[in-house]
C-alpha cells in the first residue's frame, strides 16, 4: 500500500481520511479489548479448568464468606489417634535376666510389673494357593460316576481368585495406576508377574460383572426428583470423545460417546425418561428434553466476575451480590430445618435481580455493526449473550430460592466429572471405545459405592464374585 500525501488532498477527502482513520482505530481499540479479555480468562472468572491457569494460576477469592471458626479441628471433633489394642495378634517377650547393677541372676524371679510397646505393621505379602477338589465317585447300584460340585467362581484348572481381581481393578479404575506401573506393583508386594493381558481380562471380567448394576443405577437416577448432568472432553483413540455423567447424591452412571449433544444424552438413555429436575450449564442440547431445567450458578457467578472485572459491568457485581446473598440464606434455612422461604422473601429476591438486570441495559457493551451486512444473526457481546441469558431463564436461574431441595450450582456432577478427567491426565487417552466404555462403568460403580459410604474394595471383590450391590439398597 502506497503512502498517501495529505498536500495532495482536497478538504472534503482530508475529511473522509480522518473519519475513516477514526473508525479503523475504533474497531482496532474493540478488538484489543476482546483479546484482552480473553487473555484475562482464567478457572475463576470462566469455565476454563484449573490445569489451564498454568504457572499464572490466579490468587483465590473466594465467594464463600468466613465462618468465623479457627482453622484445624473444631470442638467435638472426634480425632483419630493411634492406640495400644487389648488384644495384639503376637506377643513378643523382653525377659530381665539379669540385675544391671550387681549382676545378680534374676532369671527366676517374677516381675514386678510390665511395660507395654506395641507396632502397628503390614506382615509380609505373599500368594496364597487354594486348591479346590472334587471327589468322582462310581454307585456300586446303577454304576452312574457322581462328582463334586464346585463353587461357581471356580471354573478353571488354574485361576486367580476374587481378591486379587478386586486389588487389580481398584489400583487401576480408582487409583488410576497404569498397567505397567501395576505389574511392577503385583511384583514387588507380591511375588506375582501378571501380563498386561492378564490384567486386561480381569477388567473385561468386571466390566461383564457389573452389566446389571448399570441397568440399575440408570434407572434410579431416571425415577430421582432431582439429578446432575455434565459432560466434558475425552480423548479416545486420539478422537475427541464426550464424557457424560447423570448422578444424584447417592449414585453415578457414565457414557462415552463421539458427540457431545443430543444423540449422545439420547443413547445415553436417562434424560428421555427423567422427568425431575436436570441441574446443568446451559449446554443448548439439555433443552430438547421435556424436563424441569436448573441452571449452575457457579458457572454464572465466574461469567459475572469476568464481565466486572475486564468490561466493568457493575450490574454484575450486584448480581453476585445477590446471588450469595440468596444462597447464603437458602442454607441456613434448609439447615433450620423448613422446606421453603416466606413468600415475602422469595418476592423480594426475585424483584430485586430483575431490577439489576433492567437497570444493567444501559451498562451493556455494544459490537458496531459492520456496513456489509453477513447472513445471520447479527454478533452480540458476550456480557449481552449473558445478561440475554439471565433474563430469559430467571426461573432456571432463581430455582434454588423458589424450591429449597433445589442446589445453588452443579458442583456434584463436576466432582463426579473430575476424577475422569486424573484418569485422562494420567494416561492421556484411552485407547479403544471399548477400555472407555470399560472405564465409563467401573467408574460408576466405584463412585456410587463412595456416595453410599461403603468399602470400595469389598464391594469390588463382591462384584466379581457375582454379587454388585444394588444401588437402591443403601
Amino acid at each position: 500500500m502506497q503512502p498517501i500525501n495529505p498536500s495532495n488532498l482536497s478538504p472534503e477527502q482530508k475529511d473522509e481520511l480522518i473519519l475513516q482513520l477514526f473508525n479503523h482505530i475504533a474497531t482496532l481499540t474493540n478488538e484489543i479489548k476482546e483479546l484482552k479479555a480473553q487473555l484475562a480468562k482464567n478457572s475463576r472468572n470462566s469455565s476454563k479448568p484449573p490445569s489451564s491457569d498454568g504457572y499464572g494460576k490466579p490468587k483465590p477469592k473466594s465467594q464463600r464468606g468466613k465462618s468465623g471458626k479457627r482453622s484445624g479441628g473444631q470442638t467435638g471433633h472426634k480425632g483419630n489417634t493411634l492406640k495400644q489394642t487389648e488384644h495384639p495378634d503376637k506377643v513378643i517377650e523382653h525377659p530381665v535376666t539379669q540385675c544391671g547393677g550387681c549382676g545378680f541372676d534374676l532369671s527366676t524371679q517374677r516381675a514386678d510389673s510390665i511395660e507395654r510397646r506395641q507396632v502397628f505393621d503390614i506382615p509380609p505379602m505373599k500368594i496364597e494357593v487354594s486348591e479346590h477338589r472334587s471327589d468322582i465317585k462310581t454307585c456300586p447300584c446303577c454304576a452312574s460316576r457322581n462328582k463334586g460340585v464346585f463353587p461357581d467362581y471356580v471354573t478353571q484348572p488354574v485361576q486367580y481368585g476374587a481378591e486379587l481381581q478386586a486389588v487389580a481393578s481398584y489400583l487401576s479404575q480408582y487409583q488410576m495406576v497404569p498397567f505397567k506401573r501395576l505389574q511392577e506393583l503385583f511384583n514387588d508386594l507380591y511375588q506375582i508377574p501378571l501380563s498386561q493381558g492378564t490384567l486386561d481380562s480381569i477388567l473385561d471380567r468386571g466390566h461383564t460383572h457389573l452389566f446389571e448394576f448399570e441397568q440399575q443405577a440408570k434407572q434410579m437416577v431416571i425415577s430421582s426428583e432431582l439429578a446432575h448432568f455434565d459432560e466434558s472432553g475425552m480423548r479416545v483413540d486420539k478422537q475427541l470423545h464426550w464424557l457424560h455423567v447423570a448422578s444424584t447424591d447417592q449414585v453415578t452412571c457414565y457414557a462415552i460417546h463421539r458427540q457431545r449433544g443430543a444423540p449422545a444424552m439420547e443413547a445415553m438413555g436417562i434424560l428421555t425418561e427423567f422427568e425431575g429436575y436436570a441441574v446443568h450449564d446451559h449446554w443448548a442440547s439439555y433443552y430438547g428434553f421435556d424436563i424441569y431445567h436448573v441452571l449452575c450458578n457457579a458457572h454464572h457467578l465466574r461469567e459475572l466476575i469476568h464481565a466486572l472485572e475486564q468490561h466493568d459491568q457493575q450490574w454484575a457485581g450486584k448480581l453476585i451480590d445477590c446471588l450469595l446473598e440468596a444462597k447464603t440464606e437458602t442454607e441456613k434455612a434448609r439447615a433450620a430445618g423448613k422446606k421453603a422461604l416466606t413468600h415475602k422473601r422469595i418476592k423480594y429476591y426475585d424483584d430485586r435481580y430483575s431490577r439489576i438486570l433492567r437497570e444493567g441495559c444501559q451498562q451493556l457493551p455494544i459490537i458496531e455493526t459492520p456496513k456489509v451486512k453477513k447472513r445471520g444473526r447479527v454478533k452480540q457481546h458476550k456480557v449481552k449473550n449473558l445478561h440475554d441469558r439471565l433474563v430469559s431463564h430467571k426461573h432456571e436461574t432463581l430455582a434454588f430460592v423458589y424450591d429449597l431441595s433445589v442446589p445453588f450450582d452443579n458442583n456434584l456432577a463436576e466432582r463426579d466429572v473430575r476424577m475422569a478427567k486424573v484418569k485422562q491426565k494420567i494416561s492421556g487417552c484411552f485407547r479403544s471405545e471399548h477400555g472407555a466404555h470399560r472405564f465409563c462403568r467401573f467408574r460408576g460403580y466405584i463412585s456410587t459405592a463412595r456416595k453410599q459410604g461403603r468399602n470400595i474394595l469389598e464391594s469390588l471383590r463382591d462384584a466379581f464374585h457375582g454379587k454388585a450391590f444394588h444401588p437402591a439398597s443403601v
